[in-house]
C-alpha cells in the first residue's frame, strides 16, 4: 500500500516549524563567537567552546531518533520531540546573551557557554524528529520537493535570523556594549525575537500535521508489526554494522561538507574584520569588530537568501541531470566562493563570494536526505538519521580542534575560511563516489 500524494501545503506545513528553529540557528551561528569574545574567551580557543554544539548533536540526535522510533502518542510519533525540545531552545536563547546578569551565581563565560550548551542540544532535540518527520510522511516520488521544501523554510529562516542584528540596529538599536555591559542590545533582543517566532512556528507544525497511526505507518511501509526484527530492542552497533553503502558514502561527503561550514561559522567574522576593516577590528569590544559581526550577518543571511531559491529549484535541476551531478557542482560553487574571499577586501563584494556558499548550503540540506532517505527501513527512520547526524558532528569535531591549531600559529583568519573553501572542493569531488539505487535516480 503506498503512501498518499500530499498537497503541497501539507509538506510545507510538515516543515515549517523548521523555519523558527533554524532563526534560532542562524542567531547562534552568527552571534555565538561574538557574545563569548566579549565575556572574555580567548580567540584562540574560541572554537574548542563551539565543540559543544557537534558533541551535543553527536549523542543527542541518535537517542532522539529512536526514541521518537519506538514513540506513539495522541501529539504523534515525532511532534512530542518537535514541541518540547523547541520550548527548552527558545528558554535558552533568551538567557544565552544575558549572562552578565548572573555574575553572583556563575562567571559569565561558564554561563554563556552552558547556555551555548543547553540551546544546542535542544536545537537538536528539535531538528531530528523533523527529518525523520517527512521520510515518515511523503512517498518516495516526493522526497525530491519534501526535502527540498525543509531546505527553503530552513533558509527562510536563516535570512531573518541572520539579519536580524543588522535589521535592528538600522532602527537605532545600539550596536556597542553600554556602559558596564559586554553585549550589545541588538544581539539580546535578536535573541529575544528569534526565540518568541520559534515558539509560534514550532507550534503552527504541532497544530496542522497529523501523523499516521502505527497500523497506517505500518501498512503504508509494509511493515509487518508482528516480525521479530520489529519487536526486537535496538542495538546501535549493529544498526551501524547492517547500514546501507550509501549511508557511508555519502558520510565522506558529509565530512567535507560539515568541516567546511563549522571553519566559515566560527572564523568568518575575524576574517572579514581583518580584511574589511583591519587589523584594529580584532579587538572584540572595538566598533569595527561588532561591525563586522553584524556584516557576517548579512553576509549569511544572503547566502540563506540564495539557498532558499536554489532550494526551490533543485527538483527540477535534479531531474534533468540527476541527484549527483547537482550535488556536487553545488559543494564545487561553494568551495570557490569561499576560496574566493581571500582576494576580496571590500565587504559588499563579499557578498558574490556568497552566491555559490548558497548553493552548497541549500544541496547539504535536501540532497543527502533525499538520497538516504529511500535506502533505509521505514521502522527505524528516526535512529538511522539520527546516526547519520553524526557525519555531521563529527567533522564539526574534528574542524574545531584543527581550528583552534590553525589559529594558534596567528595566520591571517581569511586562511582558515580559506582551508574551508578547499574542504568544500573535496566534497564535490566524493560526491561521484554515491551509488544509488537504479529507482532512486530521480
Amino acid at each position: 500500500m503506498k503512501k498518499p500524494k500530499l498537497s503541497f501545503w501539507q509538506i510545507w506545513n510538515l516543515s515549517f516549524g523548521f523555519l523558527g528553529v533554524q532563526i534560532g540557528y542562524s542567531l547562534q551561528n552568527g552571534n555565538t563567537s561574538r557574545i563569548l569574545e566579549a565575556y572574555g574567551a580567548d580567540v584562540h580557543s574560541i572554537g574548542l567552546f563551539w565543540l559543544a554544539a557537534p558533541l551535543a548533536g553527536l549523542i543527542v540526535q541518535p537517542i532522539i531518533g529512536l526514541s521518537s522510533d519506538k514513540t506513539w502518542t495522541r501529539l504523534g510519533r515525532r511532534i512530542p520531540f518537535i514541541f518540547f525540545g523547541a520550548l527548552v531552545s527558545a528558554l535558552a536563547m533568551f538567557f544565552m546573551p544575558n549572562a552578565g546578569s548572573f555574575t553572583h551565581l556563575i562567571p559569565p563565560l561558564i554561563f554563556g557557554a552552558s547556555a551555548l550548551l543547553l540551546m544546542d542540544t535542544s536545537f537538536n532535540v528539535t531538528m531530528q524528529p523533523f527529518r525523520a518527520l517527512v521520510g515518515d510522511m511523503v512517498n518516495d516520488e516526493q522526497k525530491n520537493l519534501g526535502y527540498s521544501l525543509q531546505s527553503a523554510l530552513i533558509n527562510f529562516g536563516a535570512v531573518f535570523g541572520s539579519l536580524l542584528p543588522y535589521i535592528l540596529t538600522k532602527l537605532e538599536v545600539a550596536n556597542v556594549p553600554a556602559a558596564g555591559e559586554k553585549v550589545a542590545d541588538s544581539v539580546i533582543w535578536s535573541f529575544y525575537i528569534g526565540g518568541a517566532i520559534l515558539l509560534l512556528s514550532v507550534l503552527w507544525t504541532v497544530f496542522k500535521t497529523k501523523e499516521y497511526a502505527p497500523k497506517e505507518h505500518a501498512e503504508y511501509n509494509n511493515i509487518d508489526l508482528n516480525a521479530p526484527e520489529v519487536k526486537e530492542k535496538t542495538n546501535f552497533l549493529e544498526l551501524i554494522k547492517n547500514a546501507p553503502k550509501i549511508f557511508w558514502q555519502l558520510g565522506v561527503v558529509q565530512f567535507f561538507s560539515w568541516f567546511a561550514l563549522f571553519l566559515m561559522w566560527v572564523y568568518t567574522t575575524r576574517a572579514i574584520a581583518n580584511q574589511v576593516w583591519g587589523a584594529e577590528a580584532l579587538d572584540a569590544k572595538s566598533l569595527g569588530f561588532n561591525e563586522a559581526g553584524n556584516w557576517t550577518g548579512v553576509m549569511f543571511g544572503f547566502y540563506s537568501a540564495v539557498a532558499a531559491i536554489f532550494a526551490l529549484l533543485i527538483p527540477s535541476i535534479a531531474k534533468a541531470v540527476g541527484r549527483k551531478k547537482t550535488y556536487s557542482y553545488s559543494l564545487l560553487a561553494g568551495g570557490i566562493g569561499l576560496i574566493s574571499m581571500y582576494f576580496i577586501h571590500d565587504k559588499t563584494t563579499l557578498l558574490i563570494s556568497m552566491i555559490g556558499v548558497g548553493i552548497a548550503w541549500a544541496s547539504i540540506l535536501a540532497l543527502p536526505y533525499a538520497m538516504l532517505s529511500s535506502s533505509l527501513p521505514a521502522n527505524k527512520m528516526g535512529v538511522y538519521m539520527g546516526l547519520f547526524n553524526a557525519t555531521i558532528t563529527i567533522p564539526q569535531i574534528i574542524s574545531g580542534i584543527l581550528g583552534t591549531i590553525i589559529a594558534s600559529y596567528n595566520f591571517p583568519p581569511i586562511v582558515i575560511t580559506t582551508i574551508a573553501g578547499i574542504s568544500l572542493v573535496l566534497g564535490a569531488l566524493a560526491v561521484y563516489s554515491v551509488k544509488e539505487k537504479a529507482s532512486d535516480l530521480v
